[in-house]
């Protein structure tokens, strides 16, 4: 057994003394529907709803065992990071500082200090994350305290890898194939340093921040010039250096991308179906077993759920997203002539099945026609088929503008 390994599990057995192995179930639903034996490692039920709660222990842990006299725990981070860090500091006994940018949510802000308690000081600071990092490092060096990466950190990828030895434990054998969500990296490093060759990997990033996948065509970490930020659990602009090490080898086709809209469709299927509540990033490793649907069949996979820190504030949102996506909901700029009959015309176009979300009248006196902001929702996606060629026939002069982000950000 590696030293990596022997380590993974040495900080396993220190880390049950703040909270129990996270549970390992069988899904059923997703078993059938991909005709594989799906597990989910369900790291969105530790005590912060999230897996980084482990890399923050280790790291902590053995900074302590190293030098007894530190105090002091600084971080920079908007989610998860901090709540892993608060939480620990209490565990502890030790005083962290935690920098958050200025437009972190009131919730994620009230969450840290809960898990913290007295334990923790919160500074905002930046609008910007990496002004928020350069006011916390600054802020370390100057104290003197022990600065904790989110991810490019070895203790905190031996912590994350903690992960592997529960599910060795709880499998009672090792996995044929193993779905991870990919953020800074720190993750995934872990697991695949634990696992090795001895099992396949699927890795994912959302579509709008591939930082691993740039990296490994690159052969180095890159900086990405533009992250969406949707997906704020793995929206990293450059996967850390140290995570890199250990994934470099790894083939660029086994690095995936998920659409932004379509894991909002996993976050409703998770919900509606199975009643389990997944952040973005949680959802990740759900969210592509459809196009590694040939690879797993008949197989033994574990996706790992990462977080659940899901703000139920943007569920609208998602749900928004998803039904975009799906096809079941567009929205359109319709010329409507300014005669009378004109809207009543228009309106029975519209199927039994179709409603009318949002509309817009614009009316021009020195024209005769307004532009109109329609946004329709049906049941089925293919009945838009019929709705185009029913405003065709009419007449009607209409521009699709569901999938233009810039127009579509701007009045929807």
């Amino acid at each position: 057994m590696s030293e990596f390994k022997d380590s993974a599990i040495v900080a396993a057995h220190h880390m049950r003394s703040m909270f129990p192995p996270t549970p390992l179930q069988r899904n059923a639903h997703l078993s059938e529907r991909y005709g594989a034996d799906i597990w989910l490692k369900r790291e969105d039920l530790t005590p912060v709803r999230s897996y980084k709660l482990r890399g923050a222990f280790n790291a902590m842990r053995k900074v302590m065992a190293s030098n007894p006299d530190t105090q002091l725990f600084v971080c920079a981070s908007a989610g998860n990071h901090a709540q892993g860090v608060a939480y620990n500091c209490q565990h502890f006994g030790v005083t962290g500082v935690i920098f958050m940018p200025v437009t972190t949510p009131e919730q994620k802000i009230m969450k840290t200090r809960k898990f913290g308690g007295d334990w923790v000081e919160i500074r905002l600071v930046g609008d910007y994350f990496d002004d928020t990092l350069a006011a916390a490092q600054g802020y370390c060096a100057a104290q003197g305290g022990h600065f904790l990466s989110p991810f490019d950190d070895d203790d905190v990828i031996e912590g994350q890898a903690t992960v592997a030895v529960e599910i060795i434990d709880q499998l009672q054998g090792t996995p044929d194939h193993i779905v991870l969500p990919v953020g800074g990296g720190g993750l995934s490093a872990g697991m695949h340093s634990f696992f090795g060759d001895d099992v396949d990997y699927t890795l994912v990033e959302p579509e709008g921040g591939r930082s691993l996948h740039a990296a490994i065509l690159a052969g180095a970490p890159v900086t990405l010039d533009r992250v969406d930020s949707f997906v704020d659990g793995a929206a990293v602009a450059c996967i850390g250096q140290k995570p890199f090490e250990r994934l470099k080898d790894l083939p660029a086709d086994r690095v995936l991308g998920a659409p932004e809209d379509r894991i909002c469709t996993t976050i409703l299927d998770m919900l509606n179906v199975e009643g389990i509540v997944l952040e973005p990033a949680g959802a990740l490793s759900v969210d592509v077993l459809p196009e590694i649907a040939d690879q797993i069949k008949g197989k033994t996979v574990v996706c790992v759920t990462s977080g659940g820190n899901f703000d139920f504030e943007r569920l609208p949102e998602v749900k928004e997203r998803a039904q975009r996506y799906s096809g079941v909901k567009k929205y359109f700029i319709l010329r409507m002539p300014q005669r009378p009959g004109a809207l009543k015309e228009f309106l029975n176009i519209l199927g039994p099945e179709d409603d009318i979300a949002r509309f817009e009248y614009l009316k021009k006196s020195a024209r005769n026609f307004g532009s109109v902001l329609i946004g329709i929702e049906t049941s089925k996606a293919e009945n838009f088929e019929a709705f185009y060629a029913k405003l065709d026939a009419a007449g009607f002069t209409y521009t699709d503008i569901t999938k233009d982000e810039a127009l579509a950000e701007f009045v929807i």
